[in-house]
């Protein structure tokens, strides 16, 4: 006789009630640059802060949590992400000016403070222009451009920690350093305070339409690209590097290195999360082999590869 079959119970048959949505087996790859990889197991867009705090405290502790931007730095794998993966949506979008501070939430996208500040005559900020994503995930990584950072410019932010109490921390708190902060990465955040200095309207935009130029003239716009694919190594770039070792317009499947700016990765079409991560690779190994230099990843790789089954993926 054969045994029965053990039914896995549904995650979201799990989940707390909330007045945002759930969606399961929610394809990633729509929100993502490179427009490739798997799903997530749950999808889940809070409706405000309140509606996010709450799901935090009365979420079971195993069930795994990741949050998202709108996917400028992030390779989904090909197998999707197990458990519920977090995206912040308009009600954190918000963007006020005041004086020379600018209250942004998470979800605004960098472009848009810039913009904000602008309009405001607030000086400073202009680097945004030149970072793709939001403000959340500028905090999360302290992104930078144009020889500015986000550290440069936090007064401070307000998170959610894993049970939903709110936290609001100075900039001296955040222990930003390069292209990381000491925030717990299960801490969300949901606003932060920025503040800038006065400037001259026509000053900033011209400042910021240079900007946009030198990223058009440098980087591959437009293309299905996660953005800088590595760190620069202490006193190095990374670009110089991979030019270096050979690899400028290297391919594996769908996925290439930029012609136009070889720390960019590029899915032509049909690239894979795994074309795209073992190209990544592949630069790595030949740059080690080249220079003896390490390349650390800045695109931030989650979920599983293709085989492995979300559910049994769980803990």
């Amino acid at each position: 006789m054969m045994a029965a079959k053990v039914r896995i119970p549904r995650l979201i048959d799990r989940l707390p009630t909330v007045r945002g949505a759930y969606e399961e087996r929610a394809p990633l790859s729509r929100l993502t640059w490179f427009r490739a990889g798997g799903p997530a197991e749950v999808l889940f867009e809070p409706e405000d802060a309140e509606d996010l705090a709450r799901f935090l405290a009365d979420r079971e502790a195993d069930i795994p949590l990741t949050m998202v931007g709108v996917g400028s730095n992030l390779l989904v794998r090909d197998g999707g992400v197990p458990g519920v993966v977090v995206r912040l949506g308009g009600a954190f979008a918000g963007i006020e000016a005041e004086g020379t501070e600018i209250k942004a939430g998470a979800a605004a996208m960098d472009v848009h403070v810039a913009a904000r500040a602008r309009d405001a005559g607030i000086a400073g900020l202009e680097f945004l222009k030149g970072v793709p994503g939001t403000i959340g995930g500028a905090l999360r990584m302290n992104a930078g451009a144009y020889e500015a950072e986000i550290k440069d410019v936090v007064a401070s932010v307000e998170a959610l920690d894993a049970a939903g109490r709110v936290h609001v921390l100075g900039a001296a708190e955040l222990g930003f350093g390069y292209r990381r902060c000491a925030v717990p990465e299960d801490w969300i955040f949901i606003a932060a305070l920025l503040r800038g200095r006065p400037g001259k309207r026509a000053d900033i935009a011209g400042r910021m339409k240079a900007i946009q130029a030198a990223r058009a003239d440098s980087q591959p716009l437009g293309a299905r690209t996660g953005g800088s694919t590595f760190t620069n190594p202490p006193g190095m770039k990374a670009w110089e590097l991979i030019e270096r070792a050979g690899c400028r317009g290297l391919r594996r499947g769908g996925a290439m290195v930029s012609e136009k700016h070889c720390n960019f990765l590029v899915n032509t079409g049909k690239a894979t999360a795994a074309d795209l991560e073992g190209l990544g690779e592949e630069v790595r190994r030949r740059v080690f082999a080249a220079t003896g230099v390490k390349l650390e990843w800045e695109i931030r790789r989650i979920g599983v590869a293709a085989a492995i089954n979300l559910e049994e993926a769980r803990p």
